[in-house]
């Protein structure tokens, strides 16, 4: 369990034995710090690869729980890292390799998140939560909502995917659509925080999200020594998230420092890079401006509805994380991702969404200019299944054959 809930902006502290959104200070995202001193003898990476447990929650000694039984869980996390075929436009990469979040519980990565967040809501008493989402976090704070048995109140744009919607619905969430962006749907869920007394689970709002996002950057340093046949703890040399609420990003970086202190790594970083998409930039802008805040992206638009967030609090945890890490920040197209996604299915076997065929591209141009290596190890984070944006695929006119026309497969071929 942690031992203290710190603001990451002005460095208060706050009670851990009651709810908490941001600090009551300045209004800046809270993190939660652990006694990593006294762990460092009992939790080490040979415990952890002795443990049984299938989720995240073998990590449970740096997360919101006293015993791991108290997880509200579906069995998220421990999803593979699969090194990429180099083949067609891969194959001038040596060492890519994709960690893939759509095997997660409700399809994304949005599930690790959920499932830190409301097991530690439920603990402090929580009866209703509530979040805005354009995708993604809608679904899984639905399905966490309902395995930990209280209520959920979603607050969604009204062209959010159908399939994000659709489940929501399934699963009995009380769904509300709304005329704008992601932002104005945080205004609604603040102002029904206030008024019914839900508890707010928008991303960084709260300070366990990204304890269970964190969890990614737990798994990759194991995954890695794998796939180098290792026992040594590795981190790549090169990260690529695609960035919205960026509770990933801020998450895994916590996560290498955490690990730092308990002995498992040095003080070696992977070069983290950002992206965005090309109409929707808060963080690129921010970056490329030299500023430490990003400014609210004005008329933001894109099909990666995770990508779309115009604002984000913990907007200046990410600006720094960037320039710790050496990292960069970069925008890539609409119709550059979408192709990016197709690439993924014809020459990887992976429906990856469009987030994920995001920072694909994002990594061919890094190598086209030479800011990428090709023999560096670079992973690529796909944070959701494909599947969740089938509207934006439309197959077309298929060709219907009559199976009862003998020739029917002239016109088929070899």
């Amino acid at each position: 369990m942690h031992t203290s809930l710190t603001c990451a902006a002005c460095g208060l502290d706050h009670a851990v034995d009651q709810l908490q959104n941001l600090c009551t200070a300045c209004g800046k995202p809270l993190l939660a710090g652990y006694d990593l001193a006294a762990l460092r003898e009992s939790f080490t990476p040979d415990a952890v690869r002795r443990r049984a447990t299938r989720s995240m929650w073998r990590f449970a000694d740096v997360l919101p729980v006293d015993d791991v039984s108290d997880a509200v869980s579906l069995g998220e996390g421990q999803t593979p890292l699969l090194r990429l075929e180099r083949r067609g436009a891969f194959a001038e990469f040596e060492n890519l390799f994709v960690k893939d979040e759509a095997f997660n519980p409700t399809g994304s990565f949005k599930a690790r998140g959920m499932a830190a967040a409301v097991t530690r809501a439920v603990a402090l008493g929580a009866k209703v939560v509530a979040l805005p989402s354009a995708g993604n976090a809608a679904g899984a704070a639905t399905y966490y909502a309902n395995r930990a048995g209280i209520e959920c109140y979603l607050f969604m744009p009204e062209d959010t995917p159908p399939a994000n919607i659709i489940e929501s619905v399934v699963g009995g969430a009380n769904v509300f659509l709304v005329n704008g962006l992601i932002s104005d749907c945080g205004k609604l869920v603040k102002q029904g925080c206030e008024q019914f007394g839900w508890f707010d689970l928008s991303t960084l709002k709260e300070p366990f999200r990204i304890e269970g996002k964190k969890t990614m950057g737990y798994e990759l340093a194991f995954d890695m020594a794998d796939a180098a046949q290792a026992t040594q703890l590795q981190l790549p040399d090169v990260i690529f998230y695609p960035t919205g609420g960026g509770t990933g990003l801020i998450g895994m970086w916590k996560a290498f420092d955490e690990m730092q202190q308990l002995g498992w790594i040095g003080p070696e970083r992977p070069r983290m890079v950002v992206v965005q998409a090309e109409n929707c930039a808060p963080v690129v802008r921010a970056f490329e401006q030299g500023a430490d805040h990003a400014e609210m992206f004005a008329n933001a638009s894109t099909v990666a509805s995770g990508l779309r967030v115009p604002a984000a609090v913990g907007d200046f945890i990410m600006l720094r994380v960037l320039r710790e890490s050496n990292g960069t920040a970069l925008t890539i197209s609409d119709a550059d991702l979408l192709d990016g996604v197709r690439e993924f299915a014809t020459q990887q076997g992976i429906y990856a969404c469009p987030e994920g065929g995001a920072v694909w591209k994002a990594a061919q141009h890094l190598l086209k200019t030479g800011w990428l290596k090709p023999d560096e190890k670079i992973v690529l984070f796909n944070t959701g299944s494909g599947l969740k944006y089938n509207h934006l695929f439309p197959v077309g006119d298929l060709p219907v054959l009559d199976h009862t026309d003998p020739n029917c497969l002239d016109c088929v071929g070899g």
